[in-house]
Protein backbone atom coordinates (compact mmCIF):
# COMPACT_ATOMS: atom_id res chain seq x y z
CA UNK A 1 0.00 0.00 0.00
CA UNK A 2 1.50 3.05 -1.01
CA UNK A 3 1.75 6.02 1.87
CA UNK A 4 0.99 9.57 0.64
CA UNK A 5 1.97 12.07 3.43
CA UNK A 6 -0.12 15.82 3.29
CA UNK A 7 1.84 18.62 3.41
CA UNK A 8 -0.51 20.41 5.65
CA UNK A 9 -1.14 20.88 9.14
CA UNK A 10 -4.92 21.49 8.38
CA UNK A 11 -7.03 18.26 9.79
CA UNK A 12 -10.48 19.18 7.19
CA UNK A 13 -7.86 19.22 4.33
CA UNK A 14 -6.71 15.56 5.68
CA UNK A 15 -9.82 14.08 6.10
CA UNK A 16 -11.31 15.50 2.45
CA UNK A 17 -8.41 13.87 0.34
CA UNK A 18 -8.58 10.92 2.57
CA UNK A 19 -12.18 10.43 1.61
CA UNK A 20 -11.01 11.31 -1.88
CA UNK A 21 -8.00 9.22 -2.69
CA UNK A 22 -9.66 6.05 -0.78
CA UNK A 23 -10.13 4.49 -4.27
CA UNK A 24 -6.76 4.05 -5.05
CA UNK A 25 -6.37 2.25 -1.94
CA UNK A 26 -3.67 4.83 -0.29
CA UNK A 27 -2.92 5.27 3.02
CA UNK A 28 -3.30 9.14 3.34
CA UNK A 29 -1.06 10.81 6.75
CA UNK A 30 -0.56 14.03 8.03
CA UNK A 31 3.01 15.59 7.91
CA UNK A 32 4.65 15.51 11.23
CA UNK A 33 3.69 18.84 13.20
CA UNK A 34 6.77 19.89 13.41
CA UNK A 35 7.21 20.15 9.60
CA UNK A 36 7.19 23.65 8.24
CA UNK A 37 7.82 24.76 4.13
CA UNK A 38 8.12 27.80 3.65
CA UNK A 39 6.51 29.16 0.46
CA UNK A 40 8.76 30.66 -1.34
CA UNK A 41 7.80 30.29 -4.69
CA UNK A 42 5.86 33.00 -7.34
CA UNK A 43 3.11 30.72 -8.77
CA UNK A 44 0.75 28.77 -7.19
CA UNK A 45 2.56 25.46 -9.08
CA UNK A 46 5.88 26.51 -7.42
CA UNK A 47 4.75 26.57 -4.24
CA UNK A 48 2.74 23.45 -4.46
CA UNK A 49 5.99 21.64 -6.17
CA UNK A 50 8.19 23.34 -3.02
CA UNK A 51 5.59 21.60 -0.22
CA UNK A 52 5.22 18.43 -2.13
CA UNK A 53 8.86 18.05 -2.86
CA UNK A 54 10.40 19.01 0.33
CA UNK A 55 7.75 16.64 2.81
CA UNK A 56 8.70 13.61 0.68
CA UNK A 57 12.30 14.12 1.21
CA UNK A 58 11.96 14.46 4.96
CA UNK A 59 9.60 11.70 4.97
CA UNK A 60 10.93 9.80 2.34
CA UNK A 61 7.19 8.89 1.01
CA UNK A 62 5.26 10.62 -1.53
CA UNK A 63 3.87 13.86 -0.41
CA UNK A 64 1.06 15.69 -1.47
CA UNK A 65 0.72 19.38 -1.31
CA UNK A 66 -1.98 22.24 -2.66
CA UNK A 67 -1.36 25.94 -2.85
CA UNK A 68 -4.66 28.22 -3.68
CA UNK A 69 -4.99 31.80 -4.13
CA UNK A 70 -7.71 34.47 -5.79
CA UNK A 71 -6.22 36.19 -8.78
CA UNK A 72 -7.97 39.88 -9.22
CA UNK A 73 -6.92 41.14 -13.24
CA UNK A 74 -7.48 45.05 -12.09
CA UNK A 75 -4.73 44.07 -8.91
CA UNK A 76 -2.39 42.70 -11.70
CA UNK A 77 -3.17 39.33 -10.41
CA UNK A 78 -2.78 39.99 -6.77
CA UNK A 79 -2.58 38.99 -3.84
CA UNK A 80 -2.11 35.55 -5.97
CA UNK A 81 0.06 33.66 -3.96
CA UNK A 82 -0.10 36.27 -1.12
CA UNK A 83 -3.63 35.62 -0.55
CA UNK A 84 -3.53 34.10 3.05
CA UNK A 85 -1.24 36.78 3.63
CA UNK A 86 -2.70 39.62 2.24
CA UNK A 87 -4.53 40.69 5.93
CA UNK A 88 -4.51 39.81 9.36
CA UNK A 89 -8.00 37.48 9.16
CA UNK A 90 -10.83 37.18 6.91
CA UNK A 91 -12.28 40.50 7.26
CA UNK A 92 -9.49 42.86 6.90
CA UNK A 93 -8.56 40.33 3.57
CA UNK A 94 -11.49 41.48 2.69
CA UNK A 95 -11.98 44.92 3.64
CA UNK A 96 -8.33 45.51 1.87
CA UNK A 97 -9.18 44.09 -1.74
CA UNK A 98 -12.56 46.06 -1.40
CA UNK A 99 -10.55 48.92 -0.59
CA UNK A 100 -8.04 48.76 -3.57
CA UNK A 101 -11.07 47.99 -6.15
CA UNK A 102 -13.07 51.06 -4.75
CA UNK A 103 -11.97 53.27 -8.16
CA UNK A 104 -12.39 50.53 -10.63
CA UNK A 105 -15.14 49.40 -12.86
CA UNK A 106 -13.17 46.10 -13.48
CA UNK A 107 -14.23 42.91 -11.15
CA UNK A 108 -12.83 39.98 -12.66
CA UNK A 109 -11.37 37.50 -10.87
CA UNK A 110 -10.57 33.85 -10.33
CA UNK A 111 -9.87 31.46 -7.82
CA UNK A 112 -6.88 29.21 -8.67
CA UNK A 113 -5.85 26.22 -6.96
CA UNK A 114 -2.97 23.30 -8.08
CA UNK A 115 -2.10 20.16 -6.53
CA UNK A 116 0.87 18.51 -6.73
CA UNK A 117 1.90 14.79 -5.79
CA UNK A 118 5.82 14.23 -5.21
CA UNK A 119 8.32 11.21 -4.61
CA UNK A 120 11.26 11.63 -2.48
CA UNK A 121 13.10 12.77 -5.84
CA UNK A 122 10.58 14.62 -7.59
CA UNK A 123 7.27 15.63 -8.59
CA UNK A 124 5.34 12.74 -10.02
CA UNK A 125 2.13 14.83 -10.81
CA UNK A 126 0.29 18.27 -10.77
CA UNK A 127 -2.80 19.74 -11.73
CA UNK A 128 -4.68 22.71 -11.68
CA UNK A 129 -7.95 23.98 -10.83
CA UNK A 130 -9.87 27.48 -12.02
CA UNK A 131 -13.20 29.19 -11.40
CA UNK A 132 -13.83 32.38 -12.82
CA UNK A 133 -15.83 35.21 -11.38
CA UNK A 134 -15.68 38.61 -9.87
CA UNK A 135 -15.38 40.56 -6.90
CA UNK A 136 -18.53 41.71 -5.48
CA UNK A 137 -18.80 45.66 -4.19
CA UNK A 138 -20.27 44.14 -1.21
CA UNK A 139 -20.62 40.58 0.82
CA UNK A 140 -23.33 37.99 -0.12
CA UNK A 141 -24.07 35.21 1.77
CA UNK A 142 -22.81 33.74 5.51
CA UNK A 143 -20.95 30.01 4.27
CA UNK A 144 -17.30 29.83 3.15
CA UNK A 145 -14.46 31.28 4.10
CA UNK A 146 -11.74 33.67 2.93
CA UNK A 147 -12.82 35.61 -0.31
CA UNK A 148 -15.79 33.20 -0.44
CA UNK A 149 -18.18 36.59 0.55
CA UNK A 150 -16.85 38.81 -2.05
CA UNK A 151 -16.54 36.46 -4.74
CA UNK A 152 -19.32 36.05 -7.38
CA UNK A 153 -19.91 33.14 -9.99
CA UNK A 154 -22.17 34.99 -12.90
CA UNK A 155 -22.96 31.53 -14.44
CA UNK A 156 -24.86 30.34 -11.02
CA UNK A 157 -25.86 33.21 -9.76
CA UNK A 158 -24.26 32.99 -6.28
CA UNK A 159 -21.07 34.40 -4.21
CA UNK A 160 -19.16 31.49 -3.26
CA UNK A 161 -20.74 31.85 0.22
CA UNK A 162 -24.09 31.23 -1.07
CA UNK A 163 -23.23 28.09 -2.41
CA UNK A 164 -23.91 24.71 -0.85
CA UNK A 165 -21.03 22.13 -0.05
CA UNK A 166 -21.99 20.05 -3.18
CA UNK A 167 -22.57 22.96 -5.19
CA UNK A 168 -18.96 24.76 -3.74
CA UNK A 169 -17.40 20.95 -4.60
CA UNK A 170 -18.32 20.80 -8.07
CA UNK A 171 -17.98 24.46 -9.13
CA UNK A 172 -14.78 25.97 -7.19
CA UNK A 173 -11.09 25.70 -7.81
CA UNK A 174 -10.35 23.25 -5.14
CA UNK A 175 -13.45 21.00 -5.99
CA UNK A 176 -12.00 21.23 -10.02
CA UNK A 177 -8.35 20.66 -8.76
CA UNK A 178 -9.52 17.66 -6.92
CA UNK A 179 -11.40 15.95 -9.63
CA UNK A 180 -8.71 15.97 -12.31
CA UNK A 181 -6.24 14.73 -9.31
CA UNK A 182 -8.45 11.59 -8.72
CA UNK A 183 -8.59 10.91 -12.19
CA UNK A 184 -4.86 11.21 -12.60
CA UNK A 185 -4.14 9.05 -9.30
CA UNK A 186 -6.73 6.56 -10.09
CA UNK A 187 -4.48 6.37 -13.75
CA UNK A 188 -1.05 6.62 -11.63
CA UNK A 189 -2.30 3.54 -9.38
CA UNK A 190 -3.87 1.64 -12.08
CA UNK A 191 -0.20 1.91 -13.98
CA UNK A 192 1.56 0.91 -11.20
CA UNK A 193 -0.63 -2.18 -10.22
CA UNK A 194 -0.06 -2.99 -14.13
CA UNK A 195 3.85 -2.47 -14.35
Amino acid sequence: MQQVILATGNPGKLLELQALLAPTGWQILAKPASLEIEETGSTFQENAHLKALQVAKVTGHWALADDSGLEVDALGGAPGVYSARYGSDDADRIARLLAALKETTMRTARFVCVLAIASPQKVILSVEGICDGEILDAQRGGGGFGYDPIFWVPELGKSFAELSTAEKSLHSHRGKAMAALREAVLKLATDEANA
